[in-house]
Parts: C-alpha cells; sequence; structure tokens
C-alpha cells in the first residue's frame, strides 16, 4: 500500500491531508473546551447546534462551491480555501460570544466544504492506475482514522504543558502546513468541456449523480453508513457511561474498538477489491452493519459492546472505502469534481438525519430502541443498494443515438456499431442523458 508514496505528487497531496487532519483534530478538542468556558453546562447544546451548522454547510455549499471550481485552477483554489481555514480558525480564540463561533464554524465547514471534493477530484487525476487509487483510497481511510486516534492523545499532552487557546495555533500551522505541501507540487486541472451556466454547473454533479444506477446504490450504502456511525458517534459515551456506569476510558476504548475494526478494513481492502467487485464488497459491509444493529439490544455490558463496536466499524470501512471507485468510474475528469461534491453533499445528508434521529431516539425511546430503528434504516438502505444497483455493472454499455449524424465524430468511440447503436464505456454526459434501460 506505501508503495504509492513514491509518486512525489500523490505523497505531497496525502501529507498535506494527514497534517490538516490532525491540525482539525486538536482544534475539534479546543472548541468543545471554548463551547465550555463559554456556556458553561449548555455546552453540549453549542457543540450540538455547531455540528448541524458543519453539515448544513456541507451540503448546501459543496454543489455550489464545484460550480465555480469549474472555472479555476485547481491548485489555486485548494491553497485558498486552505488560507481560509486558517484564517477562520486563528480567529477563534478570541470570540466572547456563543453566536460568533457560529459564524466562523459556519465560515470554516464552508471552506472544508469547498476543498473536501476538489481535493478528493484531484487523486484519481493524479493516480490513473485503478489499484494505485484504490490503495490510495485506503490509505485515506487510514489517514481518518488514525487522526481520531492521534489527535486526542495529541491533544491531551499538549494541554499539559500549553492552554486550549494555543491548540487552535496547532491547527492554523496544518492548514498552512497543508497549503504549501499543495504549492509544492503541479495539478491537473482538468476544462469543461463546454461552457455552461451557474445554474446548470451547480446541478450538474446531483443530476449524473441520481441519473447513474450504481451511484443510487453508493447513495443507499451511505444511508446505512450513517445509520451505523451516527447510532456509535452520538450514543457510545451514553452507553458506556450512563448504562454501564463506567468512566471516560471506557468510553475512549469503546471508540478505539470501533477505529480499530475500520482500520483493519482499510488494510484488507486493496488486495480484496483486485479480486472481487466493488458491489459484493460494499453491500457485504452494509449487510454487516445491519447485522451489528440488530444485535445491538442484546448487548448488556462492556465486555460484549466491544467486539459489537469493532464489528461495526469493520463494516463501516468496508462499505465506505470503496466509494471513490465508482465515483470515478462514473465521470469524465472534467466532472469530477461536481460529482465529488454532490457526494460529499448527498453523503452529508444522510449523516444530518441520522445525527439528531440517533440522539432524539436515544432520549426519548432508549438505546434499545433506538438500535431497533438504526437497524430498520440499514436494513432499507441495503434494499434499496439491491433494488438501485444492478448486479450486472458493466464499465461498457451498449446505447443508441436516435438523433445523432451519421457523420459525428461521437460514432468513432467504442466499437460494434449497429445503426444507430454502439458501445463503449457510458458515463452521464451532453449526449448520454440517461442511463439505459436493461435489456
Amino acid at each position: 500500500m506505501l508503495g504509492i508514496l513514491s509518486n512525489r505528487t500523490y505523497r505531497h497531496l496525502f501529507a498535506a491531508q494527514l497534517i490538516a487532519l490532525i491540525g482539525t483534530g486538536l482544534a475539534t478538542v479546543a472548541l468543545g473546551l471554548l463551547a465550555y468556558e463559554l456556556a458553561g453546562p449548555d455546552a453540549g447544546v453549542v457543540l450540538g447546534t455547531a455540528l448541524a451548522i458543519k453539515m448544513i454547510a456541507f451540503v448546501l455549499v459543496a454543489p455550489v462551491a464545484a460550480a465555480f471550481a469549474e472555472r479555476l485552477p485547481r491548485r489555486a483554489m485548494l491553497v485558498c480555501l486552505d488560507m481560509v481555514r486558517a484564517a477562520v480558525v486563528l480567529l477563534l480564540p478570541f470570540v466572547t460570544e456563543v453566536w460568533q463561533i457560529y459564524v466562523l464554524i459556519f465560515v470554516l465547514q464552508s471552506a472544508s466544504a469547498g476543498f473536501t471534493p476538489a481535493f478528493q477530484a484531484t487523486i484519481p487525476d493524479v493516480l490513473p492506475d485503478e489499484k494505485d487509487y484504490t490503495r490510495a483510497l485506503s490509505l485515506s481511510r487510514l489517514a481518518y482514522d488514525l487522526e481520531s486516534l492521534v489527535s486526542p492523545i495529541l491533544a491531551a499532552a499538549l494541554l499539559t504543558v500549553v492552554g486550549f487557546h494555543e491548540l487552535f495555533a496547532g491547527t492554523v500551522v496544518g492548514f498552512l502546513a497543508s497549503a504549501a505541501l499543495v504549492v509544492s507540487v503541479t495539478l491537473p486541472t482538468p476544462h469543461a468541456s463546454a461552457p455552461r451556466g451557474i445554474y446548470e454547473r451547480t446541478t450538474r454533479g446531483l443530476r449524473i449523480y441520481l441519473a447513474t444506477p450504481r451511484l443510487r446504490g453508493l447513495l443507499a450504502v451511505g444511508m446505512a453508513v450513517a445509520a451505523s456511525g451516527a447510532m456509535v458517534i452520538v450514543n457510545t459515551v451514553v452507553i458506556v457511561q450512563g448504562e454501564f456506569g463506567l468512566t471516560q476510558r471506557s468510553t475512549a476504548i469503546a471508540l478505539a474498538a470501533y477505529g480499530g475494526g475500520s482500520m483493519m478494513a482499510a488494510l484488507m481492502l486493496p488486495r480484496i477489491l483486485d479480486r472481487v467487485q466493488d458491489r459484493s464488497i460494499m453491500l457485504a459491509g452494509i449487510c454487516l452493519l445491519a447485522l451489528g444493529l440488530v444485535s445491538g439490544p442484546l448487548v448488556r455490558d462492556f465486555e460484549s459492546l466491544i467486539p459489537l463496536w469493532f464489528v461495526l466499524g469493520l463494516g463501516y470501512s468496508i462499505a465506505q472505502t470503496p466509494g471513490g471507485r465508482l465515483l470515478r468510474r462514473s465521470s469524465r475528469a472534467e466532472d469530477r469534481p461536481a460529482l465529488f461534491a454532490a457526494q460529499f453533499a448527498l453523503s452529508h445528508a444522510c449523516w444530518l438525519i441520522t445525527y439528531p434521529l440517533a440522539g432524539w431516539l436515544g432520549a426519548t425511546v432508549g438505546l434499545a430502541g433506538t438500535f431497533v430503528v438504526m437497524a430498520v434504516i440499514a436494513t432499507a438502505a441495503v434494499a434499496a443498494a439491491l433494488r438501485f444497483w444492478p448486479s450486472s455493472d458493466p464499465d461498457v454499455v451498449d446505447h443508441h443515438h436516435h438523433g445523432l449524424a451519421d457523420d459525428d465524430p461521437h460514432w468513432a468511440e467504442g466499437g460494434h456499431r449497429l445503426g444507430h447503436r454502439h458501445a463503449h464505456g457510458f458515463v452521464i454526459d451532453e449526449l448520454h442523458p440517461q442511463w439505459p434501460r436493461q435489456g
């Protein structure tokens, strides 16, 4: 897996991602402490609102940012957004009112909503070989999991010698270092095939996404992932400290078990994906999530929670990691940023539903009932993925062009032309606005 780091451009981009992630993790810890300083016992309300603002920014801003990104040099855009994020974090230690936190969080997450999809869309252009790209996806998943483990430990160590306001400085350094690493390489910037209006550019990714069967299946996979992930993230502390009466250390161990399962899957997936189709792997992942949630009400003690959380982490990574391969297969290079932005917005819309639902159900109907509801959502998502994502999912698709002139250059693409039919690698674009019907 680490062999792909021999590619200088990808090595710098991965280092930029990792450093920015650790900085963001430090800011997360510092933000919680800042919320407590300003709001005291109401800090949970402040953090919950900030999380909701984050998801709303992701859902609303990502497609709009992708529309403007189509006209901007990709490297310049990524660097500018890193600088915006650094500037916002630099202001956080100086806030004196809760509403100021909300405003800055919205600006910060709006910049992230522009940065992350554009960054993700760059990797397949840097690593055109599918095996290399698969390993990059697993390495990225490992980076996220490592960040969740390393950042709290690093924050705890730093807090022994500095105040929490200084943790924000670590985040600023992270974003500046990320920008410097992006500047140090030359990035490909595919150009749009034809000029498009703002509405066309804003909605293009969503229209490609929803018109592609495998991506409709990916959206169902995202809902199952969000149902299980929200249960873990929102209710682990409630289960461990509220139900079992254990300590914060036990909560950390439970979350580490979840992260450990995710990391193990990320390490195993590259070799598996060389031999097994994405659909089979991802469906297996969400089936594992649904079964884990179904067994949740049977958990009676901490010893049985740990293996369940490990299994849910395993299923999470199995279902989530190959998604980038589907996006890559389903778009032309010039449409890739818009499609990654659509995935970013739609997947976070799933989390925007499941986060508050997991918290509200846990407080009103109890944890067993919450497990049941989340299991129902995950099971429905499995059924939807099976329905929308056909088992036969070839790249080359036979289709017709009834209105296309006989001398149009497009007929040279692919082969096996018969009348107004031919076959080639099929994606949704101007000439192919709809997916051909099976048969």
